[in-house]
């Protein structure tokens, strides 16, 4: 079970590689209907996704956790880097889906690379998190977390 202050950012980790999913099999065609209609319907469905959630998402990641990881668990600091790589390859992959060339390639790696992204965080940075976190910390960052999705929202 998560710690309460991660649940948010799991919430958003299952529709993540739910929409994963269906953007790789979209992409082998082993998704129905199949065609560039289909192609154009999930990239803009991935692009509003990465907009529209994961932009808030990769902010308190990066605002909130990440330093406070890297405080508590000075090991941590090469998984941090690795994931913040992630969360860039994947803002730039926005401006890829909207070029429209080589969709289904592009459609496939960066569903493919958030599937990777979202398991490593929950396999390896929350149980950190879960671990190495004190009480009292992990309490403020739940707090803290909430308000900055739910700010974002409004």
């Amino acid at each position: 079970m998560r710690h309460a202050s991660l649940l948010p950012l799991s919430h958003d980790h299952h529709h993540g590689l739910a929409l994963a999913l269906r953007c790789r099999k979209q992409a082998l065609g082993q998704m129905q209907p199949v065609g560039a209609h289909e192609l154009r319907q999930r990239a803009e469905e991935l692009r509003n996704f990465i907009l529209n959630n994961l932009e808030r998402h990769f902010e308190a990641e990066e605002e909130i956790l990440f330093p406070l990881i890297r405080s508590c668990v000075p090991e941590s600091h090469g998984l941090v880097e690795d994931l913040l790589r992630e969360h860039e390859q994947m803002r730039r992959g926005v401006s890829h889906l909207e070029e429209g060339a080589g969709l289904s390639k592009i459609l496939f790696d960066l569903g493919d690379l958030l599937e990777r992204h979202i398991r490593r965080e929950e396999r390896e940075l929350f149980p950190l998190f879960e671990s190495h976190v004190p009480a009292v910390q992990a309490e403020e960052v739940k707090g803290k977390i909430e308000r900055a999705l739910a700010a974002q929202d409004a």
